[in-house]
């Protein structure tokens, strides 16, 4: 990535090279605090946050509509997969412990899981499909909480005991975004968890078996860890994180692998703080956002360079399309736009 040439802080834009990086605001109706985000195609995405807050918009971000599942209304939704506009799941943190699913646009909810255990903590989710799919909490008695639907989200069975050990003291996940779980292929799937402790829980057959890799990144305290994840491939992925009580520092905040999470290496220039968000955009271009500002990498993650200072928690691209949206506090809600 060649040399930063400008920036321009009241529209959020950084140009390297011949490539323009820009941050437009999308929306100022709402005033909740957003982690879960998902984007079916250039029109369709969906946020999700603090105070049951779930919005929804059909023209890219343009406008939303909002809305609060009845009785539901007081919950912190920190993740959301949506399948496309008329069909989503979004998943709450803390006890009691919720999973809703809409088809019809969000004008009913229903609940098809409920927890109410006191140590319940949902994590995040990830599909493979329209119908399998994968969901994570903090231990309770030392176990991760792994639930598991075939049904497109109808019905979720725990899958927990699957799991060969169990997690040590003060390791646990992260609901920051909802990003410390990826799915991928016929059966993939990757859980990042830390705190004391980082590890990376892996299976490749739908979560019946799994095999665990450390990850050394910063640990060792209930603040630090991985808070986001990435892959490419089966083999090539990311890992960004630090310690969110220090969101400036990066010190071994970011980490790289390519033997599917086996190893993780350290590139040659790290982001520039403490990230919850990363994504690819393909195989040599990666953002990576946080409470502390934005970075770009346009040579597979070895070195990252900041574009944006302002706070985000969370970051996605379509799954089928271009758009790439981020999402934080205050009803905060951007698009990202790149161009060469």
């Amino acid at each position: 990535m060649k040399k930063l040439i400008y920036c321009i802080l009241l529209l959020p834009m950084a140009v390297f090279g011949q490539t323009t990086y820009s941050l437009t605001p999308l929306n100022a109706e709402s005033n909740a605090s957003f982690r879960g985000l998902s984007i079916v195609s250039d029109q369709v995405a969906w946020v999700s946050g603090s105070n049951g807050q779930i919005g929804k918009t059909l023209d890219g971000g343009q406008t939303w509509a909002w809305m609060k599942p009845e009785g539901h209304d007081k919950l912190d939704f920190r993740d959301i997969e949506a399948f496309s506009a008329d069909k989503a799941i979004v998943m709450n943190a803390g006890a009691p412990a919720y999973i809703l699913l809409t088809v019809d646009g969000g004008k009913t909810w229903k609940e098809t899981y409920k927890n109410t255990d006191t140590a319940i903590f949902l994590d995040g989710m990830d599909f493979w499909d329209d119908n399998r799919g994968i969901m994570f909490g903090d231990p309770i008695k030392d176990k991760m909480q792994l639930l598991r639907s075939i049904d497109g989200g109808n019905n979720w069975s725990d899958i927990s005991g699957n799991l060969p050990a169990k997690m040590g003291v003060g390791e646990a996940g992260f609901a920051a975004s909802g990003s410390t779980i990826e799915t991928m292929g016929e059966g993939r799937v990757w859980i990042a968890t830390g705190g004391t402790v980082s590890n990376i829980y892996y299976s490749s057959n739908f979560g019946a078996t799994w095999q665990v890799f450390e990850c050394p990144i910063l640990q060792g305290k209930s603040s630090t860890g991985p808070f986001s994840m990435a892959f490419l491939n089966e083999t090539t992925g990311v890992v960004v994180g630090g310690d969110y009580q220090k969101d400036k520092e990066n010190e071994n905040n970011v980490l790289l692998t390519s033997t599917g999470g086996k190893t993780w290496v350290k590139p040659s220039k790290p982001v520039d703080g403490y990230r919850s968000g990363v994504i690819y955009i393909d195989k040599k271009t990666l953002i990576a956002t946080g409470s502390s500002g934005t970075d770009v990498s346009s040579d597979g993650g070895r070195n990252w360079y900041n574009i944006s200072s302002m706070n985000f928690n969370v970051i996605n691209k379509a799954k089928n399309g271009k758009l790439i949206l981020l999402a934080g506090n205050k009803g905060q809600i951007y698009k990202l736009s790149i161009s060469e």
